[in-house]
This record gives C-alpha cells, structure tokens and sequence, in this order.
C-alpha cells in the first residue's frame, strides 16, 4: 500500500511537472509572437487613438508605425514646421521689434514685450527650447506680415515636403479643428528639417543665454530625451487638452538619422519614443 501510494505520487509530481512544462513553453512561443509583431514592446490597443512613427530621415523608410495617418492634432510639434519656415526664409541675424499680437499669447512664453527689438536667430531659440508661442507670433509676422500669409507658407512648405493629410492656420499649435497633421506628415516634415543645419543646431541645445540687457533670457530645453537617449539630437515636445500628450523625437542610431513621431500618446511617449529610436 504504502509503496503503491509513492509510486502514485511520484507519477502525478512528473505529471505535473510535464503540464506546467508545456504552459512555459506556450507563454514563450506567445511572448515571441508579440516581440515579432511589436518589436518596440509597444501594442496599440485595437480603438486607440495614439499614433506614432518612427523613420529613417534619409530616404523615409518606415521602421514602425501605428495609425500613423489618422488626423491628429500636433499642438506645439507645428513649430517644426514654424521653425523651418523661418529659416528658409529670413536671416537669423535679422532684427526686428516685436508686434503687438505677439504679446500676451496664450500658453507658453518666453515673455515679448511690447516693442522689445529681438533677433530672428534668439526666437528660434525661444520657439523650440521653451515653445513660446508668443515668439511664434512675432517670428511669423516677421517673415510674412501677418499670421495668415505665414500659414499659407506653411501648407505649401509641407505639401513640398510631402504631407498629403496636414492643414496648419497658426505657427504655434494651439487648437483649431482646422489644424491638423499624421504622424506620418509630421515625420516627413520633420526629416525635411532635418536638412537644415541651423535647424538641427537649435534643437539639438540643451540649453542658451539669449537677449541682452534687461532682455537677456536663459531657455532651458524641455526635451528630456537629450540627456536620456544616446544620440539624441532633438526635436519638439506639444500638448494641448485637444492633442493629448505629443512628442518628435530624434537621435542617430548606427550612424543613420531616426525621427519618431507620438501624437495623442495613450502610454509614457518618452518610453515609447527612446524604443523608437534606440531598438
């Protein structure tokens, strides 16, 4: 009886042990098929509404997407856009007075004043490190006297980048159901910046003394991935109420430029994006 029951025992222990055996293998073989699917680590939920996109800047090839042509609102990631614009058009040395609709503009600010005589070259300081919206405005009506005309040069600027899916009516983000873009047009947009040297210069700054006198201004870069990813070298974070959390990112991997794009992110975009550009 009693070697009976030992031997029963030691038959369902083997059992046991050949069950939980096969449920570790099937775990594995469903963790493998997920990494193959989503190599980044990241799956979108079937409804979701993030987008993202993660390009190779030379020759756009696609490394990972995700509703990356659904219409987004990009809030403060238009300036990358508003920031190529200007440089393409106006010399960074230029200066100017500062207009009366650039100050007090809602959201962020590097804090205008009225008739303050500011350089081309430190606004675009302001705009893409501190996302003053305030230096949107003025950097517009620089380059196109008024806001209007600056957005027409921003839509034709975009479509020769080769955004099919985008519309911009201001040169800062703020919301407006008739501004919009894709993860995949901004990720185009943003390679075409990409090209300018000045451009890559100024978000790749962690940090500036700009202004003189009374209007000297210290900006500090709200892009966390400058000091958190291997080369990294830029680009723009945004939020609105409307956009969600938004972020384009750029670091070189291998030698090779990537640009990731999250708009409306539904995960931490700052994980997502260093997987994007490092993975």
């Amino acid at each position: 009886m009693t070697e009976s029951k030992s031997c029963k025992k030691e038959e369902f222990k083997k059992a046991f042990l050949r069950v939980i055996s096969v449920i570790s293998l099937l775990l594995a073989l469903a963790v493998a098929l997920v990494a193959a699917e989503f190599p980044f680590g990241f799956a979108v939920a079937e409804g979701s509404s993030m987008s993202y996109i993660c390009i190779e800047a030379d020759g756009g090839k696609v490394l990972d997407e995700s509703n990356a042509d659904a219409r987004k609102y990009p809030a403060s990631t238009t300036k990358i856009l508003t920031a190529l614009v200007v440089l393409e058009n106006v010399p960074s040395d230029m200066k100017f007075r500062v207009p009366d609709c650039a100050v007090g503009v809602e959201g962020s600010s590097i804090y205008l004043k009225r008739g303050e005589v500011v350089k081309v070259g430190d606004l675009l300081y302001g705009l893409m490190l501190r996302s003053g919206n305030d230096a949107a405005v003025a950097l517009a009506v620089a380059t196109a006297g008024t806001v209007e005309r600056f957005a027409a040069m921003m839509n034709e600027r975009a479509r020769r980048a080769g955004a099919r899916n985008s519309h911009f009516v201001n040169p800062h983000g703020l919301h407006d159901n008739d501004h919009y873009t894709t993860a995949r047009d901004l990720a185009l947009i943003t390679a075409e910046a990409y090209r300018n040297e000045d451009f890559r210069r100024i978000v790749s700054t962690s940090s500036i003394t700009v202004g003189e006198g009374e209007n000297t201004r210290v900006l500090y870069n709200k892009n966390k991935l400058l000091s958190q990813v291997e080369g990294a070298n830029g680009v723009k974070t945004g939020y609105t109420t409307k956009s969600g959390k938004c972020l384009v990112g750029g670091a070189v991997k291998d030698g090779v430029q990537r640009i990731s794009v999250v708009l409306g992110a539904t995960c931490d975009m700052w994980q997502l994006s260093k997987r994007l550009l490092t993975a």
